[in-house]
């Protein structure tokens, strides 16, 4: 049989999981099956720690940071920003983070300027700021993450991350605004502090103010969110084939694991038929 990920063979009555529960592997063609990357199972995981410093972490890289395969980063030009963004991570997940001092090109000077980098290597953490995102964390396409709705400390670090990268303080009243192009996101944003946001139709980039006092509103409402990486997907089964007989003998073996039966076959949620 085959998935989004792979081909592999089971029996006809092989269980493989299903939203629904268990499904024969005969009748699985069509439905989708529990699966999860084998490899990435064996990493280690973070214990990653609610409040503001994940909000602060979450906000600044929202803005200024950059999510690779197996690592994050921020490269800024203000030291305090970038200071600040360490410790963040590192009370927030428990990794290192240190600042490294570089050089960076600005187009508008027209010359290399000096500016601090903040770069920790980790293939979880960098899954787990996809999901916060939606599982696009490129600026331009990222979903707001919800996940900073768990309270209000949360959301506050969040607010505060993401106007360090991508906001200014208002002099003439107490308030801030944030710059992005990124409409739904700042829409988002808006509906949560309950703020007015009318987009930009030009092609430049939107303003949202955010003033001091939006708590006095009300329109915050906690939401239950799961800080740790959900590290399962659902993936479609495409087709269920079977195999042709072969004249060469073979033995097919069966076995029970306890006090855990499911197992994973080439990263498919499976169990023997006799645990269902």
């Amino acid at each position: 049989m085959s998935t989004d990920h792979a081909t592999f063979a089971v029996t006809p009555d092989q269980l493989l999981r299903t939203p629904d529960g268990w499904t024969h592997a005969r009748d699985a063609a069509g439905t989708v099956v529990a699966w999860a990357h084998a490899r990435k199972l064996r990493r280690e995981r973070l214990s990653i720690q609610p409040g503001y410093r994940l909000g602060y972490l979450i906000g600044a890289t929202c803005s200024d940071g950059t999510v690779g395969k197996n690592y994050v980063s921020l490269v800024v030009n203000d030291e305090a920003f970038a200071a600040k963004y360490a410790r963040s991570l590192t009370s927030a997940t428990g990794l290192p983070a240190q600042l490294e001092a570089v050089t960076r090109p600005s187009g508008y000077l027209g010359r290399d300027v000096p500016g601090f980098r903040v770069r920790v290597v980790s293939s979880y953490l960098a899954d787990l700021m996809r999901q916060y995102m939606g599982g696009d964390a490129h600026h331009m396409r990222q979903s707001f993450p919800r996940v900073v709705l768990r309270d209000e400390e949360t959301f506050g670090g969040f607010l505060d991350g993401y106007e360090d990268g991508d906001g200014y303080r208002i002099t003439r009243w107490p308030a801030r605004v944030f710059v992005s192009s990124n409409v739904p996101f700042l829409a988002d944003i808006a509906e949560i502090i309950g703020a007015r946001f009318t987009p930009r139709t030009d092609g430049l980039s939107s303003h949202l103010v955010v003033a001091d006092s939006w708590p006095k509103r009300g329109t915050f409402r906690a939401e239950e969110h799961d800080v740790e990486l959900d590290e399962s997907a659902w993936v479609e089964v495409g087709a269920v084939t079977q195999r042709a007989p072969s004249t060469k003998p073979s033995t097919l073996y069966g076995f029970r694991l306890t006090p855990h039966p499911d197992f994973l076959v080439n990263g498919h949620l499976v169990r023997m038929p006799w645990e269902a």
